[in-house]
């Protein structure tokens, strides 16, 4: 009899937690798919190519987001032309060439509590260094810098665990046939794990898209259209900053849910990209 009673107990105690973790299940896709749903039916009706294709114009009350959407395009092309060298290239040096594993840890524990400091800190720094004491001014120069250290662990763990899952065999096999060290990483080591730099990269273009606070305190809200090195040089509203402005500043509340539903498209599109992404180099791998 008792084991039959602490068998019925287990039982009904695995149900119970088949049961939460159901729940749990269900309540977190409610959410995400209520927010995603909510946020494009608001937004979808109001995206014109009015909208999309002016700069706004205060004397005739127009809106236009074409300046923010350029702008955006500038700081993700600034950033990830700064961030990817340097967080590859840390990320090289630490699983290949270092030697001193109580650096490579100390280092690692740098990176972990970069990747953890609210964005309003980076944007205080920012703020202070790059505009006050470089001398920036309020530019999307500044801003894409920012933005560099912030992303940066994002990179580089990346790129450190894709390193990471490259056999050893590889190396040596490399090693025994007479080439060198960069030769065996340039050659052997980085064309088996590419797929984790690409969506390293995926993943930061994701986290700048979605970036307000910082930019705030270093790019500005500016809505002019400018060429790329110009606009790089001026202050300049990302799509994520100018949502803010025209919700809280103007109460134009429809082109704020527009901002939010490209935003939201732009954000599924790059999820969606990551996946095919692992997916192609997982069928790579696998020839």
């Amino acid at each position: 009899m008792p084991e039959k009673q602490i068998s019925g107990k287990r039982k009904a105690y695995i149900r119970i937690m088949k049961t939460l973790m159901a729940v749990s299940v269900i309540l977190t896709f409610s959410l995400a798919v209520s927010v995603v749903v909510y946020v494009l039916i608001k937004g979808i009706p109001n995206i014109s190519w009015e909208l999309l294709s002016t700069e706004p114009s205060y004397l005739t009350d127009r809106i236009g987001i074409l300046p923010d959407i350029l702008n955006t395009v500038y700081i993700i092309l600034a950033t990830l032309l700064l961030v990817i060298p340097l967080g590859v290239g840390a990320a090289i040096y630490l699983t290949e060439y270092a030697k001193n594993k109580k650096m490579v840890a100390a280092i690692e524990y740098a990176a972990e509590t970069l990747s953890g400091i609210p964005s309003i800190i980076y944007g205080l720094v920012g703020m202070l260094f790059f505009c006050q004491f470089l001398n920036m001014q309020t530019s999307l120069l500044a801003g894409a810098l920012t933005l560099v250290i912030m992303n940066l662990p994002t990179i580089m763990r990346t790129t450190q665990e894709s390193l990471k899952t490259v056999p050893q065999s590889y190396r040596e096999g490399a090693f025994g046939l007479g080439a060198g060290k960069w030769r065996v990483i340039r050659t052997v080591v980085l064309p088996d794990c590419v797929d984790g730099v690409i969506t390293g990269c995926i993943l930061t273009v994701g986290r700048i898209l979605g970036e307000s606070a910082a930019l705030l305190f270093t790019a500005g809200v500016v809505h002019t259209v400018n060429g790329l090195f110009e606009g790089l040089s001026n202050a300049g509203a990302t799509l994520t900053v100018a949502l803010y402005f025209y919700a809280k500043e103007q109460g134009e509340f429809e082109v704020a849910f527009a901002i939010a539903a490209i935003l939201m498209l732009l954000t599924l599109g790059i999820n969606l990209l990551v996946t095919l992404v692992g997916r192609y180099f997982k069928k790579r791998r696998s020839i």
